[in-house]
């Protein structure tokens, strides 16, 4: 069955993975779907008929055919550079039709914030076959990434490679300009949690620990823009409706987590409360052990402070007694 879909499925892009000396034909599919998506088009609701587009020329308005279209770079106001399609195809790079593995490296030290699109690399016709699998191999054994670099959509990406299954994942990671600076936005210095706080937080955090599913998570707007379809084609009314909202908004945060904490299927409040405490026990006698040991010497320090504020008192009473008389 995965193989039916796997020829049915058509490549975005072909040509050759070349390490060092060794190379072979490979062809690359789009490892995401998309066309179960809801996809809408513009209708007139007079004619109930589909709109056309149509390219108009903004200074004369005349309507223009898209094939008689060029594009153009812009460098200054109302002035293009522009180019035909004969000139784009002039600009050739070697990762046009090559990925070029250039170096190896740890999948832990590529950050997230860089990975893009993935896509799967196969192996394209017989011819090179056992060169593709040696790589793939060699790979899988060393546990490592491959870096290269592939033209895609008139663009030179950055890609990563690694094995997966039977084939290769080739992953197009974004650049390095690609990425704003985290102090543009992270610029407010974030207040130290309280003990407490934290101690449940962390508790609700363990409560809520899973393995992670993605068919645990499925679009749903997507799904209510389909039962609303589905509504509208049989006739149905469409009634709008307001999301729940909470019986009672919790303004309190240390009141929050505790509610959370009992409705995440764990310990009510009290039982909150004593796992505060008994995480807390031990710090606790730490510091009776370190009072019992200058006990002696806090006492005599207690008395001392408590003699000179009894005579400041009795100093005070008598000045207040003069004032009175």
């Amino acid at each position: 069955m995965a193989k039916t879909q796997h020829k049915a499925m058509k490549p975005t892009w072909e040509g050759h993975l070349r390490l060092s000396l060794v190379t072979c034909p490979v062809a690359l599919y789009s490892a995401t779907e998309r066309s179960a998506d809801v996809h809408f088009n513009l209708i007139n609701p007079k004619t109930n008929n589909r709109i056309k587009m149509q390219s108009i020329d903004a200074g004369t308005g005349d309507v223009v055919e898209r094939s008689d279209l060029v594009k153009g770079f812009a460098v200054a106001k109302n002035k293009y550079v522009l180019l035909d399609k004969e000139e784009l195809d002039s600009v050739k790079l070697e990762s046009t039709r090559i990925i070029d593995i250039e170096e190896f490296v740890d999948a832990a030290t590529i950050d997230r914030i860089y990975w893009d699109e993935p896509y799967y690399l196969a192996p394209q016709g017989k011819t090179g076959l056992d060169a593709f699998s040696v790589i793939r191999a060699a790979m899988a054994k060393q546990k490592k990434v491959a870096l290269g670099r592939v033209v895609l959509h008139t663009r030179e990406r950055v890609c990563a490679l690694e094995p997966r299954d039977s084939g290769i994942l080739l992953t197009t990671l974004r650049s390095h300009d690609e990425i704003r600076d985290s102090g543009e936005v992270f610029d407010r210095h974030l207040p130290k949690p309280e003990a407490r706080m934290l101690e449940i937080a962390e508790k609700i955090i363990d409560q809520q620990a899973a393995k992670f599913d993605p068919t645990h998570f499925k679009d749903r707007y997507e799904d209510a823009l389909r039962d609303l379809i589905a509504r509208k084609s049989k006739g149905k009314p469409v009634v709008s409706t307001a999301p729940d909202e909470a019986d009672e908004k919790v303004v309190d945060l240390m009141e929050a987590l505790r509610r959370s904490l009992k409705g995440g299927g764990g310990p009510s409040r009290d039982k909150a409360d004593r796992f505060i405490a008994a995480r807390s026990k031990a710090g606790k006698a730490k510091k009776k052990t370190a009072a019992k040991k200058t006990g002696g010497l806090m006492k005599d320090v207690s008395r001392q402070a408590f003699e000179r504020e009894s005579a400041q008192s009795a100093c005070n009473r008598a000045y207040i007694s003069t004032l009175r008389y």
